[in-house]
C-alpha cells in the first residue's frame, strides 16, 4: 500500500510528510503506532522520522491496534518539525535520518493523543537481528 504524501508549510518552505499506521506490543498488549516521516528538501534530504504510540485504553472487542483512531494531524507534525530543527535537524542536507526517539525527547515534545515511543523501531531492530 502507497503513502499518502501530504504537504505543510512552515519556517518559509514546504514539508512533505507521511504517516504510517502500524502497532506495537506494549506490558498492557497492543497500541497503533503511527510513524511519521517528513522532508523539507525533496527525496533524496534528510528524513525526520517520529514513531508516536496512542495512549488509547484496552478495547474490550479485540485488538485496540485495530479499532483505535488516533493520527496525527497538520499541528502534531508542525510541532515535530519545530522540535526537530531547534534539536538540530538540517533537512537541507542530503541522504539519513534523523530520529526523534522517545527516550530522547518524549519529555521535552508533549503532543495531545500521543506518546513518543521507541517501540516500533526496538521490534524492527530485533527482528532484523533475529
Amino acid at each position: 500500500m502507497r503513502s499518502r504524501l501530504r504537504r505543510l508549510h512552515a519556517h518559509d518552505r514546504q514539508f512533505t510528510w507521511t504517516a504510517r499506521i502500524d502497532r506495537v506490543r506494549t506490558g498492557e498488549g497492543w497500541r497503533r503506532c503511527v510513524r511519521v516521516r517528513v522532508w523539507g528538501a525533496g527525496k533524496n534530504s534528510r528524513a525526520l522520522q517520529v514513531d508516536l504510540l496512542s495512549p488509547a485504553p484496552r478495547s474490550a472487542w479485540g485488538d485496540p491496534a485495530a479499532t483505535d483512531g488516533a493520527y496525527p494531524e497538520p499541528k502534531h507534525v508542525r510541532a515535530v518539525i519545530d522540535h526537530a530543527l531547534g534539536h538540530g535537524w538540517q533537512p537541507d542536507e542530503i541522504g539519513g535520518t534523523f530520529l526523534l526517539t522517545g527516550a530522547g525527547h518524549a519529555e521535552a515534545l508533549p503532543l495531545p493523543g500521543f506518546v513518543l515511543t521507541d517501540l516500533l523501531l526496538l521490534a524492527e531492530r530485533e527482528g532484523a537481528g533475529g
